[in-house]
């Protein structure tokens, strides 16, 4: 008994697969002609896929929602199966290809006309750290750790939390750094914590943190985020950008 696949060839209910069949491997089983059809597929769905993308303008992929950025792989998919694939018609395609450009189109409209509709598609900024110390809620909301924000401050050229005021991590997923008018004595993040490890001060010298870079008894748990690990505070030098 024979099935028909796609293509309308015959074929097996258990089809006979030779491994390492350089010719199906490489080539296939399709006709010559059709490596023609697929350069004709190529430039039929380049060209209309770039007509669409330049409609809807430049937003770079930093900039991009979690809901746009569904949109780029579903148009991907979209764009990608219509190339190569005998079964898929060109016009079933580049309807999916304009649905999905004029969705997205919709989806900038509304970020940009409409405040609820940007709060819910982009989110909102989130204070990551404030005064020199690092709010513990705020990198529970964004999945972060103390070790992976300091990375990315250090990166920024930051070398102590207390230089500080606050820092914002934006819906794009960079962050806003506001420097202290007043550095204070504070948390070195350079060099790394990770290679670094200090006792804590004896007679009476500042301690901070080393989760948080909280100024604080150095003889009990941080007040901040409850971790029993101190070092001691340094001046912060002033922070420029």
């Amino acid at each position: 008994m024979a099935a028909q696949n796609c293509s309308g060839k015959e074929i097996g209910l258990v089809d006979a697969i030779t491994p390492f069949d350089w010719f199906r491997l490489f080539l296939g089983e399709d006709p010559p002609l059709f490596y023609l059809e697929i350069v004709f597929r190529i430039l039929v769905i380049w060209i209309w896929t770039m007509l669409l993308l330049r409609w809807i303008g430049g937003r770079s992929i930093s900039q991009l929602s979690v809901v746009e950025f569904l949109l780029v792989i579903a148009l991907g998919s979209a764009v990608g199966d219509a190339m190569f694939y005998p079964e898929v018609p060109l016009a079933h395609a580049m309807l999916v290809i304009a649905v999905l450009v004029v969705l997205d189109k919709g989806i900038d409209y509304a970020i940009r006309r409409y405040r609820l509709a940007k709060r819910i598609i982009d989110g909102q900024p989130k204070a990551l750290l404030r005064d020199g110390v690092i709010l513990c809620d705020g990198l529970s909301a964004r999945h972060l750790g103390s070790l992976e924000l300091m990375e990315m401050l250090r990166l920024k050229g930051v070398e102590n939390l207390a230089s500080l005021r606050v820092v914002y991590l934006e819906p794009s997923g960079k962050l806003s750094i506001f420097p202290a008018k007043e550095p204070r004595a504070g948390l070195s993040i350079m060099p790394p914590r990770e290679e670094l490890h200090e006792d804590v001060p004896a007679g009476g010298a500042a301690a901070c943190c080393e989760n948080c870079g909280l100024v604080s008894d150095p003889h009990s748990d941080c007040p901040n985020c409850g971790v029993n690990s101190w070092v001691p505070a340094t001046d912060a030098p002033k922070w420029r950008q």
